[in-house]
């Protein structure tokens, strides 16, 4: 029969490291910022600023203290940073797109109507 106390056990103890403050928030609307880029480009625009600069606070504070914060909530944090990069691209040239449309078809509608002779009473 096998005697209990001269087995050593050892205890395995591992430490959860907290997430970065808006890691998620910032990734979340990075991809929201890619998805509305083509609600004429402003909603995709002010989605990409707001998660760069949470993504940016996030990235300064894991600087700060790198060993505070877990791995994982680091990596969602440069992944949200890329998407709203990618957004406020995407947004911004697709407000210069539609902005060159609008001029254009305004252009072409005040072609078609001389002003001359709706201000001169036809």
């Amino acid at each position: 029969m096998e005697n209990n106390n001269d087995q050593v056990q050892e205890k395995v103890t591992f430490t959860v490291l907290p997430q970065l403050p808006n890691a998620t928030a910032a990734l979340v609307l990075g991809i929201l910022s890619i998805v509305f880029c083509w609600c004429w480009g402003v909603v995709g625009i002010i989605l990409g600023i707001v998660g760069l600069v949470m993504a940016n606070k996030a990235v300064a504070l894991y600087e700060s203290a790198p060993g505070t914060y877990s791995e994982p909530s680091y990596k969602n944090v440069k992944a949200g940073k890329i998407c709203s990069i990618i957004g406020i691209c995407l947004g911004a040239l697709y407000l210069i797109i539609c902005v060159i449309y609008l001029f254009a078809v305004g252009t072409m509608i005040g072609g078609m109507m001389p002003w001359s002779d709706i201000l001169n009473g036809m």
